[in-house]
């Protein structure tokens, strides 16, 4: 008896203690607004991921080619790169929930009409290109939007914590959509992960329309290019905010690649199927969504800029290993340990970012991050796209991943500015 009223008080501490952590950890959702925004752009992004799975597969089935399997995700980012600034000075100008409205219905459009042309076998890679284009106007303006809507859906010592827990639903969607596609495809064919993935933006549209948070922008009679170069000033004035920027960019040129020319991995090096490249993105998936867990749970920590060029390190490491390694299981745990490293450095220069903007400038300074992580995005994969068929998939990313390393070795220890925020 005695024995057993010791134990109870323990237990309890235990529950009390895992209660806590999973309040500091999802400390976010308390808000109505970020929840309702996170189940909508959860259900979105999955369907998403299912699409993408099915496209990468049907381009490069369809062609056998590298350099239009990376020419998708590089038409998708090119009005992004070329609008997203102008986007982000509409974003300060206009009611911020319409602007992402609009956006969810272009890319709608899009994945209805591929539906059409999929379930009809009259498609071709250069309709699958077309609609990509489109649809990157549509990120253009949606993009920065959303990227300023959901810090002002919470407080402000909340924003990291919001930050890393929309990270989750993104990559929490990049587990779970392909290996829903990959069911899809098998048991009903390639249409349906287009017909999914067009149902499921009607998701973030009910979201947007049941938010109770508004923006009431500030008249202005400044011109579109007065109004941008006033955002950029702002980032200049901010030294370490443009090397937060280039920072960003650097990470998606030399890292984004490996996801894209997963399916050569999955098809060229390992004989494998479109099973293996979905297990594959949903290892990826998984590891990022254990790495924003983390970085939820750290909070509004110091020392951001460190554990950023850090995790870049693991990063790097992580990609050269994949390139090199022709067991599946170590690729598996590569892809995790790169997933996780991704989300780590990402949720820390995403809030450093946030935390320094204010809410007047933050869709135009957000409008230049995502440029900049979107071109290196662009960059990245147009390049790698075109040095693949040189030098081999494995040796370029290889490549990617150790210059990775070399470059947060750099700001760690002769820039150290970014290490010090």
């Amino acid at each position: 008896m005695l024995q057993s009223g010791f134990r109870a008080p323990g237990g309890l501490q235990s529950r009390q203690t895992n209660t806590h952590v999973l309040r500091r950890v999802f400390k976010a959702f308390q808000y109505r607004d970020f929840r309702l925004m996170w189940m909508g752009a959860c259900a979105s992004s999955i369907g998403t991921w299912m699409q993408m799975v099915a496209q990468g597969w049907l381009i490069y089935r369809l062609s056998n080619s590298p350099f239009l399997l990376a020419l998708d995700p590089v038409l998708q980012t090119v009005p992004i790169f070329l609008l997203s600034l102008i986007g982000g000075v509409v974003a300060d100008r206009v009611e911020r929930r319409y602007l992402l409205m609009v956006s969810q219905y272009i890319q709608m459009s899009c994945a209805v009409l591929l539906t059409v042309l999929v379930g009809f076998h009259v498609v071709k890679v250069w309709h699958l290109l077309t609609c990509s284009f489109i649809a990157g106007f549509g990120q253009a303006f949606g993009g920065p939007a959303y990227s300023a809507l959901i810090p002002t859906l919470v407080k402000k010592e909340d924003v990291p914590n919001a930050i890393a827990l929309n990270s989750i639903q993104f990559n929490a969607a990049v587990m779970v959509g392909p290996a829903l596609s990959a069911l899809v495809l098998a048991k009903f064919g390639e249409t349906w992960c287009f017909a999914l993935n067009g149902a499921s933006f009607l998701a973030p549209i009910i979201a947007l329309s049941l938010l109770s948070v508004r923006f009431r922008p500030v008249k202005t009679d400044e011109s579109i290019l007065t109004s941008l170069k006033a955002g950029i000033r702002f980032i200049r004035r901010q030294g370490s905010m443009a090397l937060l920027i280039l920072l960003a960019f650097a990470m998606t040129f030399l890292a984004v690649p490996m996801r894209t020319f997963l399916p050569v991995f999955a098809k060229t090096i390992f004989h494998r199927g479109a099973e293996t490249y979905a297990l594959f993105l949903s290892i990826s998936g998984m590891g990022s969504i254990v790495g924003a867990l983390a970085v939820a749970g750290l909070g509004n920590i110091s020392a951001k800029g460190r554990v950023a060029l850090t995790m870049l390190i693991g990063l790097g490491g992580s990609i050269s290993v994949f390139a090199v390694s022709r067991s599946i299981p170590v690729s598996a745990v590569a892809l995790f340990v790169s997933g996780a490293a991704t989300m780590a450095v990402f949720a820390a220069v995403n809030s450093l970012v946030q935390l320094i903007v204010t809410n007047e400038m933050r869709g135009r300074v957000m409008s230049v991050y995502n440029f900049a992580f979107r071109g290196g995005m662009t960059a990245g994969n147009l390049i790698t796209g075109w040095l693949v068929p040189i030098f081999t998939a494995p040796a370029v990313l290889a490549v990617n991943g150790l210059v990775l390393v070399a470059l947060a070795v750099y700001f760690l220890l002769a820039q150290r500015q970014v290490a010090e925020l």
